[in-house]
């Protein structure tokens, strides 16, 4: 804990890097959550998305977090981090008492001290939540808040793309196929064009 904003842009390109070689939509919330406990140094990361009638957050990915945990039920959007939901990031800084969070005992257990929630974006609209846990109780500094808001954000555009590439490549050997034609097919037409021209003699 306690990085610099030098540490963190030099960390964010590393992971925007990691991020865009990750083509599927499961290695990119991996890629997001594993490299954001590890820069920061703290206990885990989870990313929660929002169900479709947006009442619920549901963990989807977790990175330092026991399953247990994860698996101890759907977080209430009403309940929880509200302010995140509506783009603000919220530090919780006694996450056993704090009234924001909704399953004290189960931090508790978990050997949670400190949460921070970090809204994550797909344009204009939000789509869930990256969750930072801590072990000891932590102050979160601006930059922490920042830096986890520039990754999920970058994590919420590889997800769109990942997504794409995937409908996209059920396709690809058929699209690639009719490239290939229509470049050969330029290719004749050329040669032919360019056998009937006249010859200025």
């Amino acid at each position: 804990m306690g990085k610099t904003e030098h540490d963190y842009y030099q960390s964010l390109w590393i992971i925007a890097t990691a991020i865009n070689l990750a083509q599927t939509r499961e290695n990119v919330l991996r890629s997001v959550v594993e490299h954001v406990a590890r820069t920061m140094e703290v206990k885990g990361c989870s990313l929660m998305l929002l169900t479709p009638d947006r009442e619920h957050l549901l963990h989807t990915v977790s990175y330092g977090i026991s399953d247990s945990y994860i698996g101890k039920g759907p977080v209430s959007a009403d309940k929880s981090i509200s302010d995140a939901l509506e783009g603000i990031p919220v530090a919780v800084m006694n996450a056993i008492e704090d009234d924001r969070i909704q399953y004290h005992e189960q931090a508790e257990k978990e050997g949670i001290a400190s949460i921070l929630s970090v809204p994550m974006r797909l344009k204009q609209e939000i789509i869930g939540m990256a969750r930072v846990y801590t072990r000891e109780p932590y102050q979160f500094t601006r930059d922490d808040m920042y830096f986890v808001g520039g990754v999920v954000n970058l994590g919420a555009i590889a997800l769109e793309n990942a997504r794409l590439y995937e409908a996209v490549g059920k396709d690809y050997d058929e699209f690639r196929r009719d490239i290939l034609e229509w470049r050969s097919a330029l290719g004749h037409e050329w040669h032919i064009g360019k056998s009937l021209a006249p010859v200025n003699e």
